[in-house]
């Protein structure tokens, strides 16, 4: 992706809120600001969030919130992210932004290690009731995410999975660290999981998208 094409699928192809354009523009300030979502990617699960019908979701890591915002803005007045992070300082910004846009009543904010706080959903007996989770946190906890949101999501829900090129390490087999082992294993694992219908986009690091089969 050069510059001049960027700047020409931004200025075209982009539809983006001001205030997720502030908020983009904050992160990018941010010394991890590498771990925000582009701004594409962001049009996209709103995009598959609107093609669904959703009302109610789920996203594992939130960071500075451009991704739920993105999500909360394209759900219904009754929709409902229920957003899981563990970071008071990183999701203070996220707040500041949520309420900005007039969406904070729809964002859940559950500051708790992520697989507690799904664990705690499917004892509320949520199972099957998700129309669509967003998997982007810590890459070894992936596996764990990715199945206990496949009990949550419902049949013809969607999982999207953040990172799955992850900058290219993937592809490169000396490339050791537990995070790649992590996303190489997931990555096998979906392609070969006859629960789900999927596909992996090269979008922003790599976006892999599941629907969960109904048969």
């Amino acid at each position: 992706m050069t510059e001049p094409l960027r700047y020409y699928l931004y200025s075209t192809g982009l539809r983006e809120h001001p205030v997720l354009e502030e908020l983009r523009e904050v992160t990018r300030q941010h010394p991890y600001g590498v771990m925000q979502i582009s701004p594409e990617q962001g049009q996209l699960m709103a995009l598959l969030a609107k093609l669904t019908a959703a009302k109610k979701t789920i996203e594992v890591g939130v960071f500075t919130g451009y991704s739920a915002l993105a999500v909360a803005q394209a759900l219904p007045d009754d929709g409902t992210v229920i957003a899981c992070d563990i970071s008071e300082e990183y999701t203070r910004t996220a707040r500041t932004f949520w309420a900005k846009a007039g969406v904070e009543d729809k964002i859940d904010l559950r500051l708790a290690p992520a697989t507690e706080t799904l664990k705690h959903l499917l004892n509320q007996q949520q199972a099957n009731t998700f129309d669509m989770a967003f998997i982007d946190a810590d890459k070894t906890g992936y596996d764990d995410y990715y199945e206990l949101c496949l009990q949550l999501v419902r049949p013809g829900g969607l999982i999207l999975i953040d990172n799955t090129l992850w900058n290219g390490c993937v592809a490169d087999k000396a490339i050791d660290d537990d995070d790649t082992i992590a996303i190489r294993a997931l990555n096998r694992k979906v392609h070969q999981d006859d629960r789900v219908d999927m596909v992996m986009l090269p979008v922003s690091d790599g976006l892999t998208i599941a629907i969960k089969r109904t048969y």
